[in-house]
């Protein structure tokens, strides 16, 4: 994906401006407010497990607080988009938001551990409660954030990803030669290992790059492979075990969260701890479904060995690639071969 991991454009000029703007609509953070604001990209409807669960966030929070404190969605952007949602949750522009972790990998280094460490072995629940173990075991992943008037209140990683494909894949000699999308560290670096090519395209762009034959493959979830269509065009899921990648962190202004009263600290607390399962629920519910319609599609589901994966792990450069987390979090004092251990086949 071009630019993945650049620094957000949204720049001080920028906040300030909108921050103005915003306090003349009664947009200013305010301790006593009984409405707080949840900022993001997501459409109003989407119907997909993202905006189904940041529903029942907002829809719990007014029930447990006995309507005395609610939340509106700023849906699709219309307050700040994707890239600039952390820089508006710092300013206080919004007391909630989506925050693609990955795209700001400069800024969350340590909170974008699982992204240097694919191929790893854990589900979309268990990094869930693996970031939610080493926010609560670790300070400096909350510090990461807290130095830019950020708390992490809940969890949403991606879905368990494979290769979705044009044409069969059954082992690792048929890689050998394919153009498959990468993006961020760890994918790049993963698919030479493969023997095959990385290409750097957008996620927008890549149902034309299938169409056309620019790709070969996408790394993808079934649930993500029907939202964006790619299924209409490439018809063989590979069951490569890729494992799931950690992808949005449901993020509060830091100034929000502790001017809240105790009670209604403790009940985002709560649904905090909750909202991955909620999530989850939903995300397999989409993912059982999609599966199940694939036959009718034309899609075939293929197994690849794992061992045949896991061959490659001790190459040179996805060593690299982890290597720079790791010295990273060194440098931050982490114990690093104790959360390394979890991210190993």
């Amino acid at each position: 994906m071009t630019g993945f991991y650049n620094r957000s454009v949204f720049g001080s000029v920028a906040v300030a401006t909108l921050a103005i703007g915003i306090a003349t609509s009664a947009f200013v953070n305010d301790a006593a407010a009984d409405t707080y604001k949840w900022l993001t990209f997501k459409p109003q409807g989407a119907g997909d497990a993202q905006a189904i669960s940041t529903q029942w966030f907002v829809d719990e929070f007014k029930k447990r607080t006995g309507g005395k404190h609610e939340i509106e969605v700023f849906w699709g952007g219309s307050v700040a988009k994707t890239r600039e949602i952390p820089d508006a949750l710092s300013a206080n522009v919004g007391d909630f938001g989506d925050i693609i972790t990955p795209y700001f990998a400069d800024k969350f280094p340590l909170n974008n551990a699982v992204g240097f460490f694919i191929p790893q072995p854990n589900s979309t629940i268990e990094i869930a409660h693996l970031m939610e173990k080493w926010h609560a075991k670790y300070p400096q992943f909350a510090e990461e954030l807290a130095n830019y008037n950020l708390k992490a209140v809940g969890f949403r990683p991606l879905e368990s990803y494979g290769l979705l494909c044009t044409s069969p894949i059954r082992s690792l000699a048929d890689l050998k030669g394919k153009r498959i999308r990468t993006y961020g560290f760890a994918y790049p670096a993963l698919v030479e290992a493969l023997g095959a090519s990385p290409v750097s395209i957008a996620t927008a762009e890549a149902y034309e790059a299938l169409e056309t034959n620019i790709l070969d493959c996408t790394p993808i979830g079934p649930a993500l492979a029907y939202g964006w269509k790619y299924d209409e065009v490439a018809k063989y899921y590979i069951e490569i075990p890729l494992g799931a990648s950690f992808g949005h962190l449901i993020a509060m202004s830091l100034d929000t969260y502790n001017a809240m009263d105790d009670e209604t600290r403790a009940v985002v607390d709560k649904l905090g701890n909750e909202y991955a399962e909620d999530y989850n629920a939903e995300l397999e519910k989409t993912i059982a479904e999609v599966r199940a319609g694939w036959g009718a599609k034309g899609v075939e589901v293929i197994p690849f060995p794992k061992d045949e994966l896991i061959s490659v792990i001790d190459d040179e450069r996805i060593q690299a690639v982890r290597q720079e987390w790791i010295s990273r979090a060194e440098a931050a004092g982490l114990p690093v071969d104790e959360i390394v251990s979890e991210l190993k086949f």
